[in-house]
Protein backbone atom coordinates (compact mmCIF):
# COMPACT_ATOMS: atom_id res chain seq x y z
CA UNK A 1 0.00 0.00 0.00
CA UNK A 2 1.25 3.54 -1.05
CA UNK A 3 1.85 5.87 1.67
CA UNK A 4 0.71 9.61 1.93
CA UNK A 5 1.58 12.29 4.13
CA UNK A 6 -0.38 15.85 3.74
CA UNK A 7 0.74 19.47 5.23
CA UNK A 8 -1.90 21.47 5.83
CA UNK A 9 -2.74 24.27 8.40
CA UNK A 10 -6.56 23.65 7.77
CA UNK A 11 -6.58 20.69 9.62
CA UNK A 12 -10.49 19.79 8.62
CA UNK A 13 -9.01 19.80 4.80
CA UNK A 14 -6.67 17.97 5.52
CA UNK A 15 -9.27 15.37 7.57
CA UNK A 16 -11.30 15.22 4.60
CA UNK A 17 -8.72 14.60 2.36
CA UNK A 18 -7.39 11.57 5.13
CA UNK A 19 -11.08 10.32 4.70
CA UNK A 20 -11.43 10.40 0.58
CA UNK A 21 -7.96 8.11 1.05
CA UNK A 22 -8.82 6.52 3.59
CA UNK A 23 -12.47 5.29 2.15
CA UNK A 24 -11.89 5.67 -1.84
CA UNK A 25 -8.47 4.55 -2.66
CA UNK A 26 -5.77 2.33 -1.51
CA UNK A 27 -3.50 4.93 -0.41
CA UNK A 28 -3.02 5.15 3.30
CA UNK A 29 -1.81 8.54 4.84
CA UNK A 30 0.12 7.93 7.73
CA UNK A 31 0.14 11.44 8.74
CA UNK A 32 -1.40 15.19 8.98
CA UNK A 33 1.05 17.80 9.50
CA UNK A 34 -0.64 21.50 10.27
CA UNK A 35 2.64 22.90 9.62
CA UNK A 36 6.11 22.55 7.17
CA UNK A 37 7.98 21.98 10.38
CA UNK A 38 6.43 19.05 11.53
CA UNK A 39 5.63 17.91 8.21
CA UNK A 40 9.07 17.16 7.26
CA UNK A 41 9.66 15.23 10.57
CA UNK A 42 6.64 13.17 9.71
CA UNK A 43 8.66 12.57 5.71
CA UNK A 44 11.57 11.75 7.87
CA UNK A 45 9.80 9.64 9.84
CA UNK A 46 7.27 7.57 7.75
CA UNK A 47 9.36 8.31 3.90
CA UNK A 48 5.99 8.11 2.39
CA UNK A 49 5.87 7.80 -1.06
CA UNK A 50 3.63 10.77 -1.49
CA UNK A 51 3.77 14.32 0.35
CA UNK A 52 0.77 16.06 -0.69
CA UNK A 53 1.83 20.19 0.57
CA UNK A 54 -0.11 23.78 0.91
CA UNK A 55 2.08 26.50 0.17
CA UNK A 56 0.85 28.71 3.47
CA UNK A 57 1.31 27.34 7.00
CA UNK A 58 2.65 28.56 9.89
CA UNK A 59 6.62 28.14 11.36
CA UNK A 60 8.01 26.87 7.24
CA UNK A 61 6.19 27.55 4.56
CA UNK A 62 5.36 24.86 1.45
CA UNK A 63 8.65 26.73 -0.42
CA UNK A 64 10.28 25.86 2.65
CA UNK A 65 9.89 21.99 2.42
CA UNK A 66 10.57 21.33 -0.61
CA UNK A 67 14.02 23.75 -0.09
CA UNK A 68 14.68 20.64 2.66
CA UNK A 69 13.82 18.25 0.90
CA UNK A 70 15.83 18.44 -1.39
CA UNK A 71 19.06 17.47 0.71
CA UNK A 72 16.98 14.17 1.62
CA UNK A 73 17.98 10.80 -0.04
CA UNK A 74 14.87 9.53 -0.17
CA UNK A 75 12.06 11.95 -1.24
CA UNK A 76 8.56 12.26 -1.87
CA UNK A 77 7.05 12.68 -4.59
CA UNK A 78 5.44 15.86 -3.99
CA UNK A 79 1.58 17.41 -5.14
CA UNK A 80 1.27 21.14 -4.07
CA UNK A 81 -1.80 21.17 -3.69
CA UNK A 82 -3.12 25.10 -2.40
CA UNK A 83 -5.34 27.88 -3.40
CA UNK A 84 -2.26 29.96 -4.54
CA UNK A 85 -2.27 28.86 -8.50
CA UNK A 86 -0.56 31.77 -9.52
CA UNK A 87 2.18 31.16 -12.55
CA UNK A 88 4.65 32.40 -9.87
CA UNK A 89 4.01 29.97 -7.60
CA UNK A 90 3.31 26.99 -10.05
CA UNK A 91 6.45 27.90 -11.57
CA UNK A 92 8.84 28.30 -8.23
CA UNK A 93 7.16 24.67 -6.74
CA UNK A 94 8.08 23.27 -9.54
CA UNK A 95 11.55 24.35 -9.87
CA UNK A 96 12.31 23.75 -6.39
CA UNK A 97 11.01 19.69 -6.89
CA UNK A 98 7.10 19.81 -7.03
CA UNK A 99 6.23 16.61 -9.29
CA UNK A 100 2.70 18.30 -10.07
CA UNK A 101 0.67 21.49 -9.09
CA UNK A 102 -3.12 20.90 -8.46
CA UNK A 103 -5.40 24.08 -7.75
CA UNK A 104 -7.98 23.96 -5.04
CA UNK A 105 -11.09 23.34 -4.62
CA UNK A 106 -9.72 19.38 -5.13
CA UNK A 107 -11.20 16.95 -7.46
CA UNK A 108 -9.97 14.00 -5.10
CA UNK A 109 -10.76 11.14 -8.35
CA UNK A 110 -8.50 13.35 -10.44
CA UNK A 111 -6.18 13.76 -7.60
CA UNK A 112 -5.90 10.11 -6.87
CA UNK A 113 -6.15 9.17 -10.69
CA UNK A 114 -2.85 11.28 -11.15
CA UNK A 115 -0.65 9.73 -8.34
CA UNK A 116 -1.33 6.44 -9.42
CA UNK A 117 -0.62 7.44 -12.98
CA UNK A 118 2.83 8.56 -11.61
CA UNK A 119 3.46 5.60 -9.94
CA UNK A 120 2.93 3.66 -13.21
CA UNK A 121 6.09 1.89 -14.59
CA UNK A 122 7.39 4.51 -17.78
CA UNK A 123 7.77 0.81 -19.88
CA UNK A 124 3.83 0.85 -19.64
CA UNK A 125 3.02 3.50 -22.38
CA UNK A 126 1.96 3.09 -25.17
CA UNK A 127 4.63 3.82 -28.10
CA UNK A 128 3.20 3.39 -31.78
CA UNK A 129 6.30 5.26 -33.25
CA UNK A 130 9.62 3.45 -32.62
CA UNK A 131 11.63 6.52 -31.56
CA UNK A 132 9.38 6.76 -28.72
CA UNK A 133 10.21 3.66 -27.34
CA UNK A 134 13.53 5.05 -26.72
CA UNK A 135 11.95 7.59 -23.86
CA UNK A 136 13.90 6.89 -20.73
CA UNK A 137 11.76 6.56 -17.25
CA UNK A 138 13.25 9.46 -16.12
CA UNK A 139 12.02 11.36 -18.98
CA UNK A 140 8.82 9.81 -19.18
CA UNK A 141 8.16 11.02 -15.16
CA UNK A 142 8.80 14.51 -15.74
CA UNK A 143 6.72 14.82 -18.84
CA UNK A 144 4.13 16.41 -16.73
CA UNK A 145 6.69 19.30 -15.40
CA UNK A 146 8.04 19.60 -19.04
CA UNK A 147 4.42 20.57 -20.18
CA UNK A 148 3.48 22.71 -17.18
CA UNK A 149 6.89 24.63 -17.82
CA UNK A 150 6.07 25.29 -21.40
CA UNK A 151 2.40 26.48 -20.30
CA UNK A 152 3.93 28.82 -17.52
CA UNK A 153 6.38 30.38 -20.68
CA UNK A 154 3.64 30.75 -23.48
CA UNK A 155 1.14 32.22 -20.42
CA UNK A 156 -1.24 29.43 -20.00
CA UNK A 157 -2.62 29.68 -16.22
CA UNK A 158 -3.08 26.69 -14.39
CA UNK A 159 -6.61 27.96 -12.96
CA UNK A 160 -8.25 27.55 -16.34
CA UNK A 161 -9.86 24.61 -17.47
CA UNK A 162 -8.25 24.35 -20.65
CA UNK A 163 -4.94 24.02 -18.95
CA UNK A 164 -6.21 20.04 -17.74
CA UNK A 165 -7.61 19.32 -21.04
CA UNK A 166 -4.74 21.20 -23.34
CA UNK A 167 -2.08 18.86 -20.74
CA UNK A 168 -3.99 15.17 -21.26
CA UNK A 169 -4.17 15.87 -25.18
CA UNK A 170 -0.60 16.45 -25.55
CA UNK A 171 0.75 13.74 -23.48
CA UNK A 172 -1.59 11.69 -25.13
CA UNK A 173 -0.54 13.23 -28.77
CA UNK A 174 2.85 11.54 -26.98
CA UNK A 175 2.00 8.51 -26.15
CA UNK A 176 0.09 7.92 -29.38
CA UNK A 177 1.10 10.31 -31.84
CA UNK A 178 -1.53 9.08 -34.48
CA UNK A 179 -4.12 9.96 -32.30
CA UNK A 180 -3.67 13.40 -33.50
CA UNK A 181 -5.07 12.86 -36.89
CA UNK A 182 -8.35 12.01 -34.95
CA UNK A 183 -8.69 14.74 -32.88
CA UNK A 184 -12.42 14.99 -33.07
CA UNK A 185 -13.62 11.82 -33.00
CA UNK A 186 -11.09 10.29 -30.66
CA UNK A 187 -8.64 12.75 -29.13
CA UNK A 188 -11.42 15.29 -27.18
CA UNK A 189 -13.96 12.32 -26.72
CA UNK A 190 -11.32 10.21 -24.40
CA UNK A 191 -10.75 13.56 -22.45
CA UNK A 192 -13.68 14.39 -22.00
CA UNK A 193 -14.24 10.58 -20.55
CA UNK A 194 -11.78 11.39 -18.24
CA UNK A 195 -12.86 14.36 -16.95
CA UNK A 196 -16.74 13.22 -17.13
CA UNK A 197 -17.61 16.71 -19.25
CA UNK A 198 -18.46 16.79 -23.00
CA UNK A 199 -16.33 16.62 -26.08
CA UNK A 200 -17.41 20.34 -27.33
CA UNK A 201 -16.49 21.44 -23.74
CA UNK A 202 -12.98 20.54 -24.19
CA UNK A 203 -12.50 21.54 -27.69
CA UNK A 204 -13.72 25.06 -26.31
CA UNK A 205 -11.53 25.25 -23.13
CA UNK A 206 -8.42 23.95 -24.92
CA UNK A 207 -9.46 27.00 -27.68
CA UNK A 208 -9.90 29.01 -25.15
CA UNK A 209 -6.53 28.01 -23.26
CA UNK A 210 -4.34 29.15 -26.38
CA UNK A 211 -6.09 32.54 -26.78
CA UNK A 212 -5.13 33.27 -23.33
CA UNK A 213 -1.48 32.59 -24.66
CA UNK A 214 -1.78 34.74 -27.53
CA UNK A 215 -4.00 37.41 -26.08
CA UNK A 216 -1.29 37.95 -23.09
CA UNK A 217 1.49 38.94 -26.27
CA UNK A 218 3.97 36.21 -25.31
CA UNK A 219 4.46 34.93 -28.77
CA UNK A 220 8.57 35.45 -28.36
CA UNK A 221 8.02 33.10 -25.69
CA UNK A 222 5.68 30.58 -27.88
CA UNK A 223 8.66 31.25 -30.93
CA UNK A 224 11.40 30.04 -28.86
CA UNK A 225 9.81 27.10 -27.61
CA UNK A 226 9.49 25.51 -31.12
CA UNK A 227 13.18 27.00 -31.69
CA UNK A 228 11.66 28.75 -34.71
CA UNK A 229 9.83 31.68 -35.62
CA UNK A 230 6.48 29.77 -36.14
CA UNK A 231 3.43 32.51 -35.40
CA UNK A 232 3.61 36.20 -34.80
CA UNK A 233 0.62 37.85 -32.69
CA UNK A 234 -1.70 38.22 -35.90
CA UNK A 235 -2.19 34.38 -36.98
CA UNK A 236 -3.06 31.56 -34.18
CA UNK A 237 -2.62 28.09 -34.42
CA UNK A 238 -5.65 25.51 -34.43
CA UNK A 239 -6.28 23.36 -31.82
CA UNK A 240 -4.76 20.44 -33.30
CA UNK A 241 -1.43 22.21 -34.85
CA UNK A 242 -0.66 23.33 -31.24
CA UNK A 243 -1.18 19.50 -29.37
CA UNK A 244 1.37 18.03 -32.09
CA UNK A 245 3.68 21.11 -32.09
CA UNK A 246 4.49 20.54 -28.28
CA UNK A 247 3.80 16.66 -28.77
CA UNK A 248 6.71 16.82 -31.29
CA UNK A 249 8.98 18.48 -28.92
CA UNK A 250 8.02 16.32 -26.02
CA UNK A 251 8.83 13.66 -27.98
CA UNK A 252 12.23 14.55 -29.87
CA UNK A 253 13.25 15.47 -26.37
CA UNK A 254 12.45 12.22 -25.28
CA UNK A 255 14.55 10.52 -28.09
CA UNK A 256 17.85 11.90 -26.80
Amino acid sequence: MHTIVIADDNISFAEEMRNYFTNNTDFKVVGIAPDGVEAIKLVEKHKPDFLLLDIVMPELDGFGVLSALSAFDEKPKTIMVSGLATDGFVTKSLRLGASYFMAKPVNYDKLAEYMREMLAPAATVAAPREETHKVSSRVNRSLDERIANIFISVGIPAHIKGYQFLREAIKMAVDTPDIINNITKKLYPSIADKFDTSSIKVERAIRHAIEVAWNRGKIENINSVFGVKVYNSSEKPTNGEFIALLADKMLLECAY
